[in-house]
């Protein structure tokens, strides 16, 4: 029961600090709680569907396929977060000053919370898949149906409450600084996103290393311990990071940022153009 519960926790824990990120982002806005709650269902109805069908995945591109399919999913990811960090470079300082004018912002061509919740869906898919193969490995190797269903629970139970606690946390900023936090900690998710891409693209084969391992932290946290599953989750952690790991981390770092910043400049240039435009990412 209790591996169960750690394997369990440790998937859902990195799913649930995504949601509860994208949750505290999109506060405020019309339907988000129904969005919400599409991403997630979807998320879990992909994470079967791509369990069922690992195996063929897996041998795809010359046995590279699963590598490759993960590559592809925290790109998708990492791409639109990064449009919706963009969009808020734009119209974060207007929503901040009052949420009223959410509604509206919404109901334009530009809806970043639906671009979040497939993000949501990715995150859930991703994570809820590694449960079922696990869970499905386990009871293969003689694991009892009580033990693995008391473990799961315990597992999801305690995944979703750190998730929560952090959502909660991020709500205690001031409205009026809310959006900017979480638009940094987005970047930071998917310049992780991205760099783990950059991982997963080396097992394939697809790209240099530029260097096998630049550092080895893993006497602060390994890649497998609680700790380093937050800090993968949240900035794209790893304990023995490859080269092509932090050229893409940080060429993605500062290509939203300074997008981010140019934009947000546009955006106080057209409202007051006599007003100079701060360098901020809100």
């Amino acid at each position: 029961m209790l591996g169960t519960a750690i394997i369990v926790f440790r998937e859902i824990l990195e799913a649930a600090l995504i949601v509860s990120i994208v949750a505290a982002a999109t506060r405020g806005l019309a339907g988000r709680t129904r969005l919400l709650t599409l991403g997630v269902v979807a998320g879990i109805a992909g994470a079967l569907l791509v369990a069922g069908f690992a195996a063929q995945i897996a041998t795809l591109a010359g046995g590279g396929g699963q590598s490759l399919f993960n590559a592809a999913v925290l790109l998708a990811a990492a791409v639109l977060i990064s449009w919706h960090v963009l969009w808020m470079s734009r119209h974060g300082r207007e929503m901040a000053q009052t949420l009223m004018q959410v509604s509206s912002a919404v109901g334009r061509a530009e809806k970043p919370p639906s671009a979040l919740m497939v993000v949501v869906a990715i995150a859930v898919l991703r994570e809820g898949s590694e449960i079922v193969l696990f869970i499905y490995g386990m009871a293969a190797g003689g694991v009892g149906v009580a033990a693995l269903g008391s473990g799961g629970i315990l597992g999801l139970a305690a995944g979703i409450a750190v998730g929560l606690a952090l959502y909660f946390g991020l709500l205690r900023i001031p409205p009026g600084k809310l959006f900017a936090a979480t638009n940094w900690i987005l970047v930071l998710l998917a310049a992780g996103m991205v760099s783990h891409a950059g991982r997963y693209l080396v097992q394939a084969d697809w790209l240099p290393t530029l260097g096998t391992q630049i550092w080895d932290s893993s006497w602060l946290a390994t890649n497998g311990s609680t700790l380093g599953r937050v800090l993968s989750a949240l900035v794209g952690y790893d304990a023995r990071p490859s080269g092509i790991q932090l050229v893409l981390f940080m060429a993605t770092l500062i290509l939203i940022t300074g997008a981010g910043w140019w934009l947000s400049r546009r955006a106080e240039t057209a409202a007051d153009p006599c007003r100079p435009a701060a360098d901020t990412l809100s």
